[in-house]
C-alpha cells in the first residue's frame, strides 16, 4: 500500500504497516481497505495508520455517541461502530451516498449498521438542527471531520457545543500532503488551495483555549481535539 503519510520512505511506512497496523486491523476493516483501493479516489480513505490511533482514542474515551463529518466508502465509520457498544451511535453525514454504499455492504456484514445513522447532506446544516434541540448540547463523545476544509472552522464552532467536556474530535488532512511547511512555488498547483485553508485552520486550532491538541502525522496528518472548557 503506498503510503498517504509524511514518511521519508515507503520502506519505513510499510514496516510501520505490516508489524503493527495490519496484525490487529479487524477483518471488516481489511476488506473495506481493499474494496476502496480499486475507487477513483481511494486517497480519500482514512489511512489505516490513523485509523489504529483512532480506534484507541474511541476506546480511552469509553465513546458512545458519536459524530461523523465525511464518509466517503467508511472506513472511519465502519471503525468506530465496531469501537462502540452495541447501543452506541454514530450520526454520519455526508453529500455522497453512492460512495457510502460502496462500504455498506461490508458494515451490514460486521453487524454494525444498526449503530449508524447515514444522513446524505451538507453538514452545516444538520449540526445547526441538531443544536436547535438543547438535549443534544454537550453530549457527544467523539466527533471525526474528514470533509471541505473551507469549512473545517465552522465544523469545530458546532462541534464543541455538541461535544461533552472531555470529548475528542479528531479532524483529518491537517499536514495536507506536507504542503503546509512549503513554499507557494514549491507547492504543486493541486495543494495549493487546500494548503492556504489547512494553514489558517491549524493557526485557529493552537490559538483556541477550549481545547487541548495534538498534531500528530499518522495519515496525511491528524489533529485531535480534547474539549477542556
Amino acid at each position: 500500500m503506498a503510503s498517504k503519510g509524511l514518511l521519508q520512505t515507503e520502506e519505513l511506512y510499510k514496516y510501520i504497516l505490516e508489524s503493527s497496523v495490519f496484525p490487529r486491523e479487524p477483518e471488516p476493516l481489511k476488506e473495506l481497505r481493499d474494496v476502496t483501493a480499486n475507487h477513483p479516489r481511494k486517497l480519500m480513505a482514512t489511512a489505516p495508520d490513523a485509523g489504529q490511533i483512532i480506534t484507541m482514542l474511541l476506546q480511552l474515551v469509553n465513546a458512545k455517541k458519536t459524530i461523523e463529518i465525511g464518509v466517503f466508502t467508511g472506513y472511519s465509520l465502519l471503525l468506530t461502530a465496531l469501537s462502540i457498544p452495541e447501543d452506541g451511535k454514530i450520526t454520519a453525514i455526508d453529500i455522497d451516498r453512492d460512495a457510502y454504499e460502496i462500504g455498506l455492504p461490508i458494515i451490514k456484514k460486521a453487524g454494525v449498521e444498526h449503530k449508524i445513522n447515514f444522513v446524505e447532506s451538507e453538514a452545516l446544516p444538520i449540526l445547526d438542527q441538531l443544536l436547535t434541540d438543547h438535549e443534544n448540547e454537550g453530549s457527544y463523545d467523539y466527533a471525526f471531520v474528514d470533509a471541505d476544509k473551507v469549512n473545517y472552522w465552522n465544523y469545530h464552532e458546532r462541534l464543541l457545543k455538541l461535544l461533552k467536556v472531555g470529548g475528542i474530535v479528531v479532524y483529518d488532512n491537517t499536514l495536507w500532503g506536507g504542503s503546509v511547511a512549503k513554499n507557494e512555488n514549491e507547492t504543486p498547483e493541486f495543494y495549493r488551495p487546500g494548503r492556504h485553508l489547512t494553514i489558517e485552520f491549524n493557526k485557529q486550532i493552537a490559538a483556541d483555549s477550549r481545547v487541548q491538541i495534538s498534531l500528530a502525522p499518522f495519515g496525511d496528518g491528524i489533529t485531535i481535539c480534547k474539549r477542556i472548557m
